[in-house]
Order: structure tokens, then sequence, then C-alpha cells
């Protein structure tokens, strides 16, 4: 008689077999699973866990919308629209998909790119729906009931498809329980058109949203271009429909190229995916591009057209300073908290020649009072003739003025009356006509920070450098006179 014997499993085998398991409910498994080269961060990973939850809402008819924004070649159509339509329908094949994105020849190559991850033996190796094909349809008997395009694929014995087009082309006829916008804008000509920009959501809101079903779920996901692009215009809208009701807020999930504040899984200034795209490279990019671009498509903050308050046309530069000013001033903003999201602490050094002002040095970073008292020292000594000292007096501000006022001469505390914009609106006609000069990025490559933040303001994410030069700039323009204010400051003490 035979000798029964247990089948034994090798370890590559079980460990393939865990794969398989956590590839068929994890979109970050599964795309690692069809496509083992990708570069998975821990971004992606994110991103996969919002598509999962993504996904469950829409299972459960909760009617889910979320904005994805990421800077370009980041990997982001990788997962959206490529491995996650092939991922939910796998899971379930009775779900219908509508991608779109600029163009129907991109569209259609994301399209082949579904398919062609769904044709993979891998993918048969986790799912058992087939895309229409002919071996498929004539197995199941129903030859022409299924269709398989560039433009769109039905799920063989099942009621699932998935159809692409491109933004601005009509999808009438098909309705769908996920649509996906997938950079809706090509480049920044396009951008630059309100035309296009009011036909791109026209489309959306007159056709593209009209084919999603009750309980369906949208995804908007893009690189950033203006603020009045899609994303713009979906988070501005209202918050109540005509019948009293809330309307389903936007989920937006915004990962910027260089982090601006310490974050989850990154410090501030670290590269969003170091491995694809280290730093260095970032750095030179950002060094490349004009501070308005840089902004929008890789940190993810459009500014106004041409810029806020100040505009990117405003700006001018030197390499050579003049040999003599008529008066040289630090300006300092101080914040010095324990908290990730603080402001940072700036020292600037801006100087008068006539009726030109202009910006010679800069410190800045989140230090404590040490440090912060440090560097006012160091700076104070690195620039003699700035025999003017401006501290906001307030808060840590107050502090520095305390204990240095025996220690340097020239500490004048400014006490502000009006708001920042206020200040920075009163300062802003001398950069309208091009009485403000900034450094070169070739002799301070520190500057782009500085125009980032110029052009963002009030909108961007930190103002500590605009308030420091708008202090300075008042105190220039108006020859240095010690306000009363200022005086009983200084006797108060």
């Amino acid at each position: 008689m035979a000798e029964n014997r247990d089948t034994k499993v090798t370890p590559q085998e079980a460990l393939l077999e865990l794969a398989t398991r956590k590839a068929r409910n994890n979109l970050a498994c599964f795309t690692l699973y069809t496509f083992p080269k990708f570069k998975m961060g821990w971004f992606h990973r994110e991103v996969c866990r919002e598509l999962d939850e993504f996904l469950a809402d829409v299972v459960a008819g909760k009617s889910p919308r979320l904005i994805l924004t990421a800077p370009p070649r980041h990997g982001k159509s990788q997962l959206v629209s490529r491995e996650f339509p092939a991922y939910l329908l796998g899971r379930y094949p009775d779900m219908s998909v509508i991608a779109c994105s600029y163009s129907s020849d991109l569209s259609t190559r994301m399209n082949r790119d579904v398919q062609r991850i769904m044709d993979s033996p891998a993918y048969h190796r986790l799912f058992d729906s087939y895309l229409a094909g002919r071996e498929a349809v004539a197995a199941t008997g129903d030859n022409g009931a299924y269709e398989r395009t560039t433009k769109l694929l039905e799920i063989v014995g099942h009621q699932g498809s998935y159809r692409s087009a491109g933004v601005g082309n009509g999808i009438t006829g098909t309705g769908c329980d996920i649509l996906i916008v997938d950079d809706p804008i090509k480049d920044k000509k396009e951008a630059d058109s309100k035309t296009i920009r009011d036909n791109i959501h026209a489309w959306y809101t007159s056709t593209a949203y009209t084919r999603l079903s009750p309980g369906g779920g949208v995804i908007v996901m893009a690189t950033r271009w203006s603020q009045d692009d899609l994303i713009g215009r979906l988070l501005a809208q209202p918050s109540e429909r005509p019948d009293g009701l809330p309307c389903r807020p936007w989920k937006l999930i915004n990962y910027p190229a260089i982090a601006e504040h310490d974050e989850k899984y990154r410090r501030e200034g670290e590269a969003l995916h170091p491995d694809r795209y280290p730093l260095a490279d970032l750095l030179e990019k950002q060094a490349t591009l004009a501070p308005s671009e840089w902004a929008a498509l890789y940190q993810q903050r459009p500014i106004p057209a041409g810029g806020g308050v100040f505009k990117e046309d405003w700006i001018n530069y030197y390499t050579t300073p003049p040999a003599e000013f008529d008066k040289i001033v630090l300006s300092w903003d101080m914040t010095f908290k324990d908290s990730d999201g603080s402001d940072y602490v700036v020292g600037a050094v801006w100087a008068r020649a006539g009726g030109q002002f202009y910006l010679l040095d800069q410190v800045r970073g989140r230090w404590d009072f040490v440090t912060t008292m440090h560097q006012f020292i160091a700076l104070s000594k690195k620039h003699k003739k700035a025999m003017r000292k401006l501290v906001e007096d307030k808060a840590n501000g107050s502090a520095i003025i305390d204990t240095l006022k025996t220690q340097i001469p020239g500490i004048i505390p400014v006490i502000p009356t009006e708001s920042k914009e206020a200040r920075a609106s009163a300062i802003a006609t001398l950069w309208e006509a091009h009485n403000v000069f900034l450094p070169s990025p070739e002799i301070a490559p520190w500057i782009r920070s500085f125009t980032d933040e110029l052009l963002s303001f009030p909108a961007g994410a930190h103002d500590d450098q605009v308030d420091a030069m708008t202090q300075a700039l008042q105190d220039l323009q108006h020859g240095g006179r010690i306000t009363l204010e200022n005086i009983l400051a200084l006797r108060g003490r």
C-alpha cells in the first residue's frame, strides 16, 4: 500500500501565498504584486491607504469626494489611474469606472495599461474576473455581448466596466460608480487661459459629474497650476445646497515636493520621494523655475496670477549692491516655540540708497530663545553700520528686547497699529515702482524662499520674511523716526 505523505510547502511558496492574500485586499500590496519594480515610498502607501478607504466608502454608498494633489512625476497616476481601477474591478467586478485626463490619447494609454495589468498572470492569481476577449467571450457563449477596446472594457460575466475619455469629450450614455479625473489641465498655456478653465469646469459639472450613480465617489487628482483650476473651484464651492442641506465635503490630501513643516513621516525641508527625486534635484528645479511655478507645481500652493499683494513682475534683482547707503537697519520677526508648525525667526538687513531699497542679508530658522539671542548678536556684529535694530514689541520680541537692550545699542521696539495685510499694502507701492531690489539667486540662493513667500502673501504657508521686510521698509521710508509709542515703550522698561 502506498504511503500517504503530507505535501510540504516551501518557504517561497508560503511567502507567495501570504503576498497573494494581502494583495487581494490592500492596494499597496496589490501594486507591488502586479508591479514588483515600483518604488513604494511612505507617500505611496499613504495614497493607497486613502484609496482603500475611498473604495470602502463607495461600497457603503457614502458618496466620498477625494482631491489628491502632488508634484509631477512622483507616481501618483500609476496608483490612481492604473493600479486602482484594476484592483477595484478585481474585487468588485460589477462596479463601473469612468476615468478622464486632459487628452484622449493619454486616457487611452491609461486604459491600455489597466488592461495589461488585468491580463497579467499575477492578476489572474488574485481574481477570477476576466476582461472581455475572444477566448473569454467564447467560453461564456455570449459572443458579442461584451466589448473590449482602447476606450471601453467590460468584465465578462459581470456588469462592471472601465471607460476612458479625454476631458471635454462626451461620455453620455454611460454611468459610473467611481469617477476619476487625472490632471485635467495639460500645461501652463491651458492653465493661463480662463476660457479653457471655464470649459473644464463646465464639462465637469454638466457632463462628467452627471454620470455618477447615487452613492458613488469622485477622485480628482492633479498637479496644481492655478488658484482657479478645477481643484480650486471645487474647494471654493458653496457649503450648502439650494435646499439648505450641506454639500458633500471634499477631502483634500496635499503633498508638497519639499515639506514646509514637520509631517508624520518627514521633517521640514525633506523631499517627498527621495528615491526618485532627491532633495538636491528638487532644489535644482526650484532654482530654475519661476517662484510662482515652483509654488504651484511642486509645493501645490498656487498663488494669484502674477502674485498676491506683491506681483511677480515687480521684483528686481541686483548682483552688486551700491557702495554706500544712506541708512541700514536690522529688522527682526520673532517666533520661537516648541510646536512643529510655528513660524520662523527672521533677521533681515535692509538698506536705503536715495530712493532705492536693498535687501542685503538675512538669517532665518526655527530657533529657541537662546539661539535667537546668539543670532541677534552675531548679525548685529556683522553689520555694524546698522544702528537701528527693529524688533516687534510683543511676545518673543519683548523678551529679546529686555535681555539685550543693555548689551547692544540701537534696539528699537516696534508696536504695530495695523494688520499684517495693511502694513504690506502700505509699502507695496515701493515694489510696484520698482524701488526695491533683492540679491540675485546667483549670490543668495536663499532668496528663492523669500520670493515664494512674498508672492504667496497673505495666503502662503509663512509670512515671517514679509513681516520683517514691511517693518524695515516702513522704517527706512519714513526716515527712521522714533515714534512716541516707541519712546514710551523704552521708558517703560
